[in-house]
């Protein structure tokens, strides 16, 4: 029995947009698109998603009424080949709510929050995406021994369309951009 034969269609050749819209919301929870190949994403921890969770919490209400905050949706980077992207935490513009696909310039901010399994992705290949599509914050946020967080902040050259290294943060993060935020990561 072959590979081809045990696993579904989607899993081994490209798809498109369209036919990507065409499918449920429980058909596109837990995957990513990357050039047009479906990616299944691991199921993350209760750790990784309460923090998640608490920075998306925070950072929409420093957003104020001009930027929403939420968890786990997708962002369209490309539509040919399609890759989407599903980061931890995305803050976007609040009159975009309906707009659907989240296209790049409807986001101000991503944060992924890195667990075993996506080190390189999260530290090399999302920075590059996320930069490449003009995305002007990019947070990383490593998950410590010590039980507190570290955050790493960066911030996009618009010239090289590549991110230039912010601050670290562990503890608590007080940032005055992209707007002015403190997170208590201790919480």
């Amino acid at each position: 029995m072959s590979v081809e034969s045990i696993t579904p269609a989607w899993m081994h050749q490209q798809i498109t947009a369209a036919e990507y819209d065409s499918w449920s919301e429980e058909q596109c929870a837990g995957i990513e698109v990357v050039d047009g190949m479906v990616v299944v994403r691991p199921s993350a921890s209760k750790r990784h998603n309460r923090l998640a969770r608490l920075l998306a919490n925070a950072l929409d209400t420093a957003g104020g009424s001009d930027w929403n905050a939420d968890t786990d949706f997708d962002v369209r980077l490309h539509d040919v080949p399609l890759t989407n992207r599903r980061p931890d935490v995305v803050v976007y513009r609040a009159d975009t709510i309906d707009i659907a696909p989240t296209r790049p310039e409807h986001v101000l901010l991503v944060v992924e929050v890195v667990s075993p399994g996506s080190e390189t992705t999260d530290r090399i290949v999302k920075v590059d995406q996320y930069a490449k599509a003009g995305i002007a914050f990019y947070w990383r946020v490593e998950q410590a021994a010590t039980g507190v967080p570290l955050v790493y902040t960066y911030v996009l050259d618009p010239a090289t369309r590549t991110y230039r290294t912010g601050d670290m943060y562990t503890g608590v993060v007080k940032v005055s951009a992209p707007f002015a935020a403190e997170i208590d990561l201790e919480a």
